[in-house]
């Protein structure tokens, strides 16, 4: 009877810890904190510096589709009588040597508009920086939490196996006694190896998300393993239509689409300017012998005319007009879109609320004291093996998925953050 009683406090002081949370496994490497990754990952990732690298490209265009083009330099030299150099020269006026210099003048307007529509481009590529530093931060949070819950996973499966090596010893107690019998001792041997199973699993994700953390940060794989902080929840302060205007203000893509709009209302502009002619100008000095000819100089006004409309103008226009409404039609289902998962995200994050009130207040409290009430009337003979282990296996599984919920729940904050560009921490 003592024997039990001890068996039964050890019982009840390791289930006490596993209730209050075992602490993560203690670990050599610094703690890393969320906001400080984040920070790493906005300098360091790859995908976000190739991004801003094309931004800061397409910045240069601009000034060069809005300058002229470059004005091109003749000389001529014009001979009488002899293909021989400068042969009439001296005799005849129409012998000389001329210097000029021509120039392409588009249509008034035309390089304004160019201007405008690299500008545009810019402004897109800009906003597809924004898209990829969002998405890779909500990766990176993802993978974060993930990494957090499965630390927590492990302490759960770290205390279950205490738990359950008191519960074979209580029973290969009883079994010494000839109140048990072999199986139930089996039967928690066969639990400690599922553990074990669960752990090893447990480990392999643990190694696949810290690998996608250290590409996420642009780390070398040999580098040190990230420790998390243990997650919390989060509360969120704002309502469903505030986010939902915020995303519709701050969302990139869809601010990269209505750019897309503005751009190809522009190209329209363009290819109503190309019905237009664009113009030359020639400036020709020409020299013969100084001492019998005076100088020629010539001034000459060229002039593109744009004649096949219908091959070429016309159907530019068109695919111009055509492009605008695919581009209108792409914003009306970037914000659609948009909507919808902010909604989806929005909804996950209160009802996970809700569960994980459920389970701190309800689930999780109501099946450690049927647990521990177990193993007493299990100690007692007034329950068997069978109904303790199941009494067991309900903490273990609840447990995890509390914690599993709370990583969810974090996970669709960030979603939320990704999407509305507001911070909910």
């Amino acid at each position: 009877m003592k024997c039990i009683r001890i068996w039964m406090f050890a019982f009840v002081v390791a289930l006490t810890g596993m209730s209050s949370g075992m602490a993560q496994q203690p670990s050599k490497n610094e703690v890393a904190k969320l906001p400080d990754l984040l920070a790493a990952a906005e300098r360091n990732n790859p995908q976000i510096q190739a991004a801003r690298q094309e931004w800061q490209s397409m910045q240069q265009m601009p000034a060069q589709v809005a300058t002229l083009p470059d004005p091109q330099v003749a000389l001529q030299q014009v001979n009488v009588g002899s293909p021989r150099p400068f042969a009439g020269f001296t005799n005849s006026d129409f012998a000389y040597i001329g210097l000029g210099v021509s120039q392409d003048i588009p249509y008034p307007g035309k390089l304004g508009l160019r201007r405008e529509l690299a500008s545009k481009d810019a402004e897109v590529a800009e906003q597809k920086v924004e898209v990829m530093r969002r998405a890779v931060l909500s990766e990176l949070k993802i993978a974060y939490f993930q990494v957090a819950f499965l630390a927590r996973q492990s302490a759960i499966l770290e205390g279950d196996r205490e738990l359950l090596q008191q519960m074979e010893q209580a029973a290969e107690v009883k079994y010494r006694s000839g109140m048990g019998n072999q199986q139930d001792v089996l039967q928690a041997q066969l639990e400690q190896t599922k553990l074990l199973r669960e752990f090893t699993a447990n480990q392999l994700k643990v190694g696949k998300l810290q690998a996608e953390l250290k590409q996420l940060l642009g780390r070398p794989q040999t580098s040190p393993d990230l420790v998390t902080e243990e997650i919390s929840e989060s509360a969120v302060t704002r309502t469903s239509d505030e986010l939902l205007s915020a995303a519709q203000s701050n969302n990139p893509q869809i601010s990269g689409a209505r750019k897309s709009v503005d751009r190809q209302n522009i190209a329209i502009e363009i290819a109503k300017k190309d019905f237009y002619p664009d113009f030359n100008a020639q400036f020709m000095w020409q020299r013969t012998d100084p001492s019998q000819y005076r100088a020629y100089y010539q001034f000459t006004i060229g002039a593109r005319i744009p004649i096949y409309r219908k091959k070429k103008l016309q159907p530019e226009l068109a695919q111009a007009q055509i492009d605008k409404n695919r581009a209108q039609t792409d914003l009306e289902a970037q914000s659609q879109e948009v909507s919808s998962t902010l909604r989806q995200e929005y909804i996950a994050v209160e009802k996970s609320s809700e569960l994980l009130k459920i389970y701190r207040e309800g689930l999780l409290p109501q099946a450690k004291v049927e647990l521990q009430a177990g193993f007493a009337a299990y100690q007692s003979n007034r329950q068997d093996f069978q109904a303790l282990l199941a009494s067991f296996l309900d903490v273990l599984k609840l447990d995890e998925e509390y914690w599993q919920t709370l990583s969810e729940h974090e996970a669709a904050l960030g979603q939320i953050e990704e999407l509305t560009g507001v911070s909910l921490r």
